[in-house]
């Protein structure tokens, strides 16, 4: 298996980055830490222009016709950029909910076991959502979240990912049975791999940049060995998380590859874990200035933590994998 990019998957990166660039750099993102409503709609309405949220869906209904694999590489380029917002429910809501694929609907996510009227739930970005996906054992179904008795989180875990927490979640429209329940997970652990691998890749950055210009006893701290095997490992965890996803995507794409609902749950581990370790790291590399408000670095923990819970925890799919061999 090939894991270079293509010309094409490369120019699709470097899109991706300068649009987020220019339409999310981290110092506007930090003003809206810890709002009830951190999606920006022209933002939004940009990576809609851009395809984010069509990328997998056919040009004859609106979408890209790119494959999982390219749809990857735009996704670490947005957990990069830790561009907020239910990116990843919007994007596998198109071709489910209306206006999804061309950004008009805002479409959120929960995941439950049973009959999706499990309680309690927390639900993300509720205040921004035009539909909220409940994903179960029996499918999915489709709630309006205006409809939810739904109670504001008041110290998220991420500034930048509001949460509501909600006591019962009603019936909703039936759209789809656990077929497309499973599909939905298996892309979901995809896509936020490649989400946590951008996030991991990100810290990488942030560290062996302050390594480089941060001195002590007259000389850059990178270039004393335990913070060289720091950031090396946080490389190898970047490498190797990256590579998984890639499978992952290209078996999805070529079923005959694999298992692709074993590479999904294992790149969802190996990304979940790299950017997890990779925020510690980085806040350790920054030293005392690591742990303080200043240095970004604990967004980019933050969101991990939250996108690896939210892909049903390591434990789980590690669990996953041992069972499909």
């Amino acid at each position: 298996m090939d894991f270079e990019l293509s010309d094409d998957e490369v120019a699709l990166a470097e899109g991706m980055r300068r649009l987020c660039q220019g339409r999310f750099p981290l110092e506007r993102l930090r003003t809206a830490e810890g709002a009830p409503v951190v999606v920006d709609r022209a933002g939004w309405a940009e990576l809609a222009d851009a395809g984010v949220f069509g990328l997998c869906q056919p040009e004859s209904e609106g979408g890209s016709g790119l494959p999982s694999a390219a749809a990857a590489v735009v996704f670490e380029e947005l957990g990069r950029a830790l561009v907020p917002g239910p990116l990843l429910a919007s994007h596998l809501a198109a071709g489910i909910v209306d206006g999804a694929t061309g950004g008009k609907a805002v479409v959120g996510a929960v995941h439950t076991r049973g009959a999706g009227r499990a309680a309690p739930v927390v639900v993300e970005h509720l205040g921004s959502l035009h539909s909220l996906v409940v994903v179960d054992d029996d499918g999915l179904a489709v709630l309006d979240p205006s409809s939810l008795a739904a109670v504001a989180v008041q110290r998220a875990l991420d500034p930048l990912t509001p949460l509501w927490r909600v006591e019962r979640l009603p019936a909703g429209e039936r759209v789809a049975g656990p077929d497309a329940a499973a599909r939905w997970r298996r892309d979901a652990q995809v896509m936020g791999g490649a989400l946590l691998v951008g996030l991991a890749a990100a810290t990488l950055e942030l560290a062996v940049g302050y390594a480089k210009v941060r001195e002590q006893f007259g000389k850059p701290i990178g270039s004393f060995q335990a913070v060289k095997h720091m950031c090396a490992d946080m490389l190898v965890r970047v490498e190797v998380a990256r590579a998984a996803v890639h499978a992952a995507a290209v078996t999805v794409d070529q079923p005959d590859v694999g298992d692709q609902w074993r590479a999904a749950a294992g790149a969802a581990v190996l990304a979940s874990e790299a950017a997890v370790a990779n925020g510690k790291t980085c806040i350790q590399v920054h030293g005392g200035m690591g742990f303080t408000w200043e240095v970004p670095a604990h967004l980019y923990l933050m969101r991990a933590r939250m996108l690896a819970a939210a892909l049903e925890g390591t434990g789980s799919l590690a669990e996953t994998v041992a069972e499909r061999y």
